[in-house]
């Protein structure tokens, strides 16, 4: 049970941290997703994760 939770809470956090991102994508990111569409759920929510990290990190 201990081994579900751990790998349980990452995924939450991480599920939390994709829907800040929103809808407000760049023209980039759509052409993106239309050339070359996410694979499944995991591979979009790890690319909403990388826009939301990218929006809240400085450049």
């Amino acid at each position: 049970m201990r081994l579900v939770r751990a790998a349980l809470l990452p995924a939450l956090l991480l599920a939390t941290l994709a829907a800040c991102s929103g809808g407000n994508r760049t023209f980039g990111e759509r052409v993106r997703d239309t050339v070359d569409p996410p694979s499944g759920p995991v591979e979009s929510t790890g690319r909403a994760v990388d826009r939301a990290i990218d929006r809240v990190r400085p450049n």
